[in-house]
């Protein structure tokens, strides 16, 4: 095997109550209850994919602030140009867009950016963050001389009246923009409360997903080709696996599947995936009888100190018969799921399902994927196959998902400068005024030692307790 992990074997029993699995939805497209769709800085409404973005010049528009906004019109677009990239809303002073949220529960939330040059304003040298819900979801944000299109998800819990969306300058004189916003209500149970905590110690669930913060880093179609948001229930991009496939491409064939894909109760929906991932998948097949003893793996890159989120999509396309594939799950080397086998768990070939886990962070700014042959890996057979995964970064212990600083401490560090010079100044009074006091409590000490008493060793509201921390839960 590729993969090195502890010699107790995970196994897990009862899968079916535990996996993060979903009811069959409606078959039709997907209708959220609350559907925001805004084209930042237009004048007129513009319509992508059969879906219609909103100007934010109406007078209905969410945005709170716009008189500390100005609007920008690319005046040079490109003929091929999707049009809510064309315009932008731009930020110099801290500002903000409020939507009014009909039903509690989880949101997504996608940030569209384009630096296009217009009107002797170049949008690559902006930099900015942006807090969603209290949460940091950009820190010091650039998209950079980069023309690419840029679109940040998230999955927000919201369990009031508003999600707030604040767009702060990194430092005075600098601005932000954004080009499009969608905030949206989830599909039910699309994020469920557990997973598999996967760190080689002990078999344990984690909970409290869904009051966690979530930004997608990776969506990945394995053995198919890129699916567009229009291809999508509820407008995601799936791209291909070919720059994460590390695993020798002799040992891996790529599967396409014609028939129909069975959604059942208790199975994936198409919700969780669509038909084009649950379609198209990647395999190792061994030859001449043999079992091949090496893992099909899949490496992406991670910012480091956080948890992540894995989702692994699976569906049995390669099959003839049911009961011929069981294979063996890995995250970061360590075996998350043993002898997995599709047909005891979705009593027929091609019915999708999917699988949760969450992954610690490992230091090395990489996170790996693995399946592979088990012990009941049979002759002639398939020893692994996988559709799709995603891959989400969970907020840290300050609700951030941008560093180590609170949405609280990126509000006061305007509009005195950035962070990085804001925290020395306050460290530099803080040790100002404690040698000040000290000082005087040892003059008034020698006139009157009984006076004398020691100073605290915390200061209230200093360190990282800014705000409400959002904690990482486990059962």
């Amino acid at each position: 095997m590729e993969e090195t992990h502890l010699p107790r074997a995970h196994t897990f029993s009862l899968l079916i109550l535990t996996f993060s699995l979903l009811s069959t939805l409606s078959l039709s497209t997907f209708s959220p209850t609350d559907n925001h769709l805004i084209s930042c800085g237009s004048t007129v409404d513009t319509t992508v994919d059969n879906r219609r973005f909103i100007s934010d010049s109406n007078p209905d528009s969410p945005l709170l602030s716009s008189e500390q906004t100005t609007p920008l019109t690319n005046q040079n677009p490109s003929p091929y140009s999707v049009e809510i990239y064309n315009s932008a809303r731009i930020f110099k002073k801290p500002s903000k867009y409020a939507f009014e949220i009909k039903e509690p529960g989880t949101h997504m939330v996608r940030l569209h950016f384009h630096a296009f040059f217009s009107s002797n304003l170049d949008l690559s040298g902006a930099q900015f963050h942006v807090l969603v819900n209290g949460y940091v979801a950009l820190s010091n944000f650039s998209v950079g001389k980069v023309r690419d299109i840029v679109v940040k998800e998230y999955f927000i819990w919201a369990d009031s009246d508003k999600v707030v969306i604040s767009f702060v300058p990194a430092k005075n004189g600098n601005y932000g923009f954004v080009n499009a916003i969608e905030v949206i209500s989830a599909p039910k149970d699309l994020i469920a409360d557990a997973g598999f905590l996967v760190n080689g110690n002990k078999d344990e669930k984690f909970v409290g997903l869904t009051k966690q913060a979530l930004e997608t880093v990776h969506r990945i179609n394995v053995g198919g080709p890129k699916v567009t948001p229009f291809n999508d229930t509820v407008w995601r991009t799936w791209i291909p696996d070919y720059e994460f496939l590390k695993s020798s491409k002799d040992l891996s064939k790529q599967m396409y599947f014609d028939g129909r894909i069975h959604y059942q109760y208790g199975g994936a929906s198409r919700e969780v995936g669509p038909d084009f991932v649950y379609k198209t998948a990647r395999v190792i097949t061994n030859t001449n009888g043999s079992v091949i003893n090496v893992n099909m793996t899949w490496e992406f890159p991670v910012d480091e100190g956080y948890k992540y989120l894995v989702r692994m999509h699976f569906c049995d396309i390669a099959s003839i018969s049911l009961g011929l594939i069981h294979f063996n799950v890995y995250v970061n080397g360590y075996l998350a799921y043993e002898d997995l086998d599709l047909s005891s768990i979705t009593d027929t070939l091609a019915s999708p399902f999917y699988v949760d886990f969450v992954a610690d962070d490992d230091s090395s700014g990489v996170l790996r994927v693995s399946v592979g042959p088990t012990n009941k890996t049979m002759a002639y057979g398939v020893d692994g196959i996988l559709n799709g995964v995603e891959i989400m970064k969970m907020n840290n212990s300050v609700g951030s998902l941008g560093g180590k600083i609170c949405a609280v401490m990126v509000l006061k560090s305007w509009p005195r400068g950035n962070i990085s010079v804001l925290v020395p100044i306050v460290a530099g009074v803080c040790l100002f005024l404690s040698l000040a006091v000290l000082m005087h409590r040892r003059t008034v000490g020698r006139r009157n030692p009984a006076a004398w008493s020691k100073l605290p060793t915390e200061v209230p509201g200093a360190g990282s307790n800014y705000g409400n921390q959002h904690l990482s839960g486990k059962a």
